[in-house]
């Protein structure tokens, strides 16, 4: 017999920063359980289902003005089971209801709003919703009414329409492997001038609003300029980043950028800040600087950086997932300045920082300026911008005395795999060891976080949320890889391996075609999901492709390799069905058709050209005194005792190289054709 929950609000309990700004809601919320479950069936009540996150800006709206009101409380407390989901923490819930919400005809977005069956399937849906008629959407008290009204009435009609919507999610997430012969060949370069024909000319980033920075079409882009020499593709990657670090999507004052602008040419930010956008543009920025010799990329990665040690970092070394857009009720009040009030901080030296950033508040924007240097995006010496900084830094000095938007500081394992990898990646680029030092210890944060072998997927205090998904091994493969290309220590492989065990104990689909998302001995889903489907980040198979890849590279398992190729295989199978999303595993599935390891003998000489050139392709191993695997999966034969470095592309590599000009020639060249 299930036993009742009792009728209150059950969020105090809870891990997640958002679920806990709802602790206090009149709303009997939920989180997400097989217990909750079952109490919509053992009352036979349709779920209310709630979907957020704590930087959500419209999240914070719907909550103010309805889940705050008692006499809106009252009406869904009698008519539903109310469950709220941090999308962060539930990725996997959050998937099957944004995809049903999406095959209804209404684009999706936050707050997610859901009713669902009994047994949890959907039949009807929305994102936000005013507490009266407004904005030509109906008012939430009458939505909730209206379906109240459709269940009494139309029960059997909305069970099967549910059935059917479930039939379609389990269809495009859950989809089997085909058992086709697939030829193993990424249609890289068909989807790279697809997204290159729809990209601004003139600032980057997609054309028209908004205007996200979409890391996964970027690597696409850049992935194809490496490959084919592309001219367009690595313009379009090189303007779209000038001008995300030029816009008022970037934080001048205080470095890192904002999760979209809203306007065409990155303006208007949204004023979120997101640790997986930042670290994936700081990994982008690494690639764009090492091809271009631009010094804005140097400059804005270190700014990142900065920014992302001194406020995203938590107790421990491992970083917080998102600031808010808003403060003092307002979104953006902590980020934006007016003229006076640089005036108050700078005085005279005012017309010395507006002379190169500007000030703009556009057509439509409603909040104080905003500052930017879209007008002057190229740096100038290094004598004239050392004083604009101090100045900036001055700004923000007075800046810490505003109230702060908040801060979700759950530390989520994926996205943290995503940071550790760019301060590896960028601290070995510019021989920066405190970013490295910085990445080992957000690293070590997440190993010790390990309950029996595995990973968590969230973290915060002394709580920690189990299991982990595919995209949290994936992303620590990659990130122990990173450490291991930076530090050379074996440990980080011996790490990984064990990971991609973990991997494949409880997330291998059991045909040998690739993984679920979800893993096997979680039993609060409707359905298992692939994680095909790219978001901000590459999706999960897409992830989990590229870390088998370099982790084969690496090690020179070949079985892990072979993996790799079945996983990508069916995956691309699977993306002949699905019209969006695909990007991430078109570019990992292209990885694993070509991967790239360089074999260095005698370091001292070859180290510090590799690190300059990173590339999405490569991973770097230095040789010791004894034959490793990669050695013998690569079939070369080195003499130690004469410096060399090997250059190793798909299944074959090339002579070896003697000095650090060829090597760096053969870097730059490591094309297709």
């Amino acid at each position: 017999m299930t036993v009742p929950l009792p009728q209150r609000n059950l969020l105090d309990e809870q891990t997640s920063p958002y679920l806990l700004q709802h602790k206090n809601n009149p709303v009997h919320w939920r989180a997400w359980s097989a217990e909750a479950l079952a109490e919509a069936q053992a009352l036979g009540k349709p779920i209310l289902l709630s979907v957020g996150y704590a930087a959500c800006h419209w999240c914070h709206v719907m909550a103010h003005e309805s889940f705050e009101d008692p006499d809106v409380a009252y009406v869904m407390n009698r008519l539903f089971v109310n469950i709220k989901v941090d999308r962060e923490e539930r990725p996997d819930i959050d998937q099957i209801y944004m995809t049903a919400l999406q095959a209804t005809g209404e684009q999706g977005g936050w707050p997610l709003t859901m009713f669902l069956t009994p047994d949890a399937k959907p039949f009807w849906g929305g994102t936000y919703f005013p507490r009266t008629t407004r904005f030509g959407r109906p008012g939430f008290v009458q939505v909730l009414e209206a379906i109240h009204s459709a269940w009494r009435e139309k029960k059997d009609e909305l069970q099967r329409s549910a059935e059917v919507l479930s039939d379609h999610v389990q269809k495009n997430l859950a989809a089997p492997a085909s058992g086709a012969d697939t030829a193993f060949e990424p249609p890289l370069r068909a989807l790279a001038q697809r997204i290159g024909s729809v990209t601004d000319p003139l600032y980057g980033g997609l054309k028209g609003a908004p205007k996200f920075p979409n890391a996964p079409f970027l690597d696409v882009l850049w992935l194809d300029w490496l490959e084919h020499r592309t001219a367009e593709h690595r313009e379009a990657v090189v303007r779209t980043l000038r001008y995300i670090f030029s816009g008022g999507i970037y934080d001048h004052v205080g470095g890192g950028l904002a999760r979209y602008a809203t306007d065409p040419q990155w303006l208007v930010p949204h004023f979120e800040k997101m640790l997986y956008d930042n670290a994936q543009m700081v990994r982008l920025a690494c690639y764009a600087h090492a091809e271009t010799g631009d010094p804005l990329f140097k400059k804005r990665i270190d700014e990142t950086l900065t920014w992302m040690l001194r406020e995203m970092r938590v107790e421990g070394g491992a970083f917080a997932s998102s600031l808010d857009a808003d403060s003092e009720g307002e979104e953006g009040k902590f980020y934006l300045w007016t003229r006076s009030e640089i005036e108050a901080v700078l005085g005279s030296e005012t017309e010395r920082l507006l002379a190169t950033y500007s000030l703009s508040q556009p057509e439509g924007w409603e909040g104080d300026p905003i500052l930017h240097r879209l007008d002057r995006p190229s740096l100038e010496s290094p004598s004239d911008e050392d004083p604009l900084k101090d100045l900036l830094d001055q700004l923000r000095e007075a800046r810490e005395k505003r109230p702060r938007p908040g801060r979700d500081d759950k530390v989520l394992v994926d996205w943290n795999g995503l940071a550790i990898e760019a301060l590896a990646t960028a601290g070995r680029q510019f021989a920066h060891d405190a970013w490295i030092e910085a990445a080992r210890n957000a690293y070590h944060f997440v190993c010790e976080s390990m309950q029996g072998g595995r990973l968590p997927h969230s973290i915060r205090a002394a709580k920690r949320l189990f299991p982990a998904l595919a995209s949290d091994y994936a992303a620590m493969i990659s990130a122990a890889i990173s450490l291991h290309g930076a530090l050379q220590d074996e440990v980080f492989l011996q790490q990984a391996r064990e990971w991609a065990d973990k991997l494949e104990e409880w997330h291998a689909d059991g045909s040998g075609t690739g993984y679920f998302l979800t893993a096997a001995d979680n039993d609060d889903l409707p359905m298992r999901i692939r994680g095909d489907v790219d978001e901000a980040v590459p999706s999960a198979t897409a992830q989990t492709i590229r870390a088998l890849v370099q982790l084969s590279s690496a090690t020179g398992d070949h079985a892990t390799y072979e993996k790799a190729v079945r996983a990508a295989e069916a995956a691309l199978d699977r993306t002949q069905g699905q019209m969006h999303g695909q990007a991430g595993i078109v570019h990992t599935a292209s990885l694993a058709q070509r991967p790239m390891k360089l074999l260095i003998s005698d370091h001292p000489r070859f180290v510090p050209v590799s690190n300059r050139i990173p590339d999405p392709r490569r991973v770097d191993i230095l040789l010791g005194e004894r034959e490793t695997a990669a050695e013998r999966m690569a079939g070369i034969n080195v003499d130690r005792q004469i410096p060399g470095a090997w250059l190793c592309i798909g299944q074959s590599c090339l002579p070896p190289l003697r000095d650090t000009s060829t090597l760096e020639a053969a870097l730059r060249a490591a094309a297709r054709d």
